[in-house]
């Protein structure tokens, strides 16, 4: 596949690069680098240097951290038309990657090489605007992360989770064990969630996935509706 039209595909995800100035345009559309991964791939180990302001232009790659027991927690996704928040802060203040970003799904990226992008932050106002514009969107989901972990519970958290991952299929292609991961909890707890929703119709589990059966009812649960029933955890089970 040539630049060409690899460069077509990622104006077509990434629109507000036509807004930009033509000589900005010209300068990514020379530097820039096409790197595809495939689904388990790692994209960033936790400590190291960014090289590239990255731009997906398919697929999606997961951002996370992994506490000294082992225990994981997704900070967030990146997905077709998206950056990414902390390579765009590394990049910015010179720091390595926090935290530790794998593929979940083939990805195509455009990479912008570090040197070129600190440039074009300085040069371009534009190009600044969108980054910045972007990297507040996205430092807003994550503040949002930081008051669901600290304010809710994990029920309402996983009910959150579900709906989101469903979107218009209704169905989550994750196993227990991975929402467990996304959320840093433990299959077992994740499981129990799931197998009482199940009972109440509002989910079907299968294999490696989960159909939302009822949206209004996940959704209110999610939203914390205290006339829903709370499943009830063993002692010592909630993690």
């Amino acid at each position: 596949m040539t630049n060409q039209i690899l460069i077509t595909r990622w104006l077509n995800v990434f629109p507000e690069l036509a807004e930009l100035e033509p000589e900005t345009r010209d300068v990514l559309f020379d530097v820039a680098q096409f790197e595809r991964l495939r689904q388990g791939d790692i994209a960033y180990y936790q400590g190291q240097l960014c090289q590239n302001y990255v731009m997906c232009i398919e697929g999606q790659t997961r951002v996370f951290k992994t506490s000294e027991s082992g225990r994981e927690i997704m900070l967030y996704q990146v997905g077709a038309g998206e950056t990414c928040v902390l390579t765009t802060s590394c990049l910015m203040a010179g720091n390595p990657f926090p935290a530790e970003s794998n593929v979940q799904a083939d990805a195509l990226l455009a990479a912008i090489p570090a040197d070129v992008f600190l440039r074009l932050m300085s040069s371009s106002p534009k190009f600044r605007h969108y980054v910045l514009s972007n990297y507040g969107d996205l430092l807003s989901s994550l503040i949002t992360l930081v008051d669901e972990v600290a304010f809710a519970s994990l029920d309402l958290r996983l009910a959150r989770r579900l709906l989101a991952e469903a979107e218009d299929t209704r169905v989550v292609s994750k196993t227990h064990q991975q929402l467990a991961l996304d959320l840093g909890s433990v299959r077992e707890v994740i499981s129990r969630y799931v197998s009482e929703w199940e009972r109440l119709g509002w989910v079907r589990s299968s294999r490696g996935s989960i159909e939302v059966l009822d949206v209004a009812a996940l959704a209110a649960y999610g939203a914390g509706d205290a006339a829903l029933p709370r499943p009830a955890l063993r002692s010592g089970s909630q993690a």
